[in-house]
């Protein structure tokens, strides 16, 4: 399915969340109107290492980042490969990728219209995405 917010499109794996598209829809609209700070729908995350790093991102509270090196010490695993879990994500937003950022950049974002809309989303969270330019 698609969402929309700040005019751009994001693409959410509806067959993963346990939830109506009007509720996915109302809950995205809450997230973007400063009213919803972390998403309650159920999620199925994918097995293994990348249920691992969902799980992860997950656990990051909204207004806050980590980066790819601190999910990979968490798991005792390379940032890079953190990196590709995240760029896979089938549920952006309710499972918080754009949380992880790199240790200098901000690394990559594959929602929306990638890096710009990664700072958006953090920058609406109140995150320093300057930090990470």
């Amino acid at each position: 399915m698609h969402v929309e917010l700040f005019d751009r499109t994001v693409e959410l794996d509806a067959d993963r969340v346990r939830a109506s598209e009007d509720e996915i829809r109302a809950q995205v609209g809450e997230y973007v109107a400063g009213e919803r700070r972390t998403f309650d729908l159920p999620v199925t995350t994918p097995e293994g290492f990348a249920g691992e790093v969902a799980a992860e991102m997950r656990a990051i509270p909204y207004g806050e980042t980590r980066t790819y090196g601190d999910i990979a010490d968490a798991l005792d695993t390379a940032a890079v490969a953190v990196g590709r879990a995240c760029g896979a994500n089938p549920v952006p937003l309710v499972v918080p990728c754009h949380r992880v950022v790199g240790a200098d950049s901000l690394g990559g974002y594959s929602a929306g219209d990638g890096l710009p809309f990664k700072r958006r989303l953090l920058e609406l969270e109140g995150a320093d995405a300057s930090a990470t330019e």
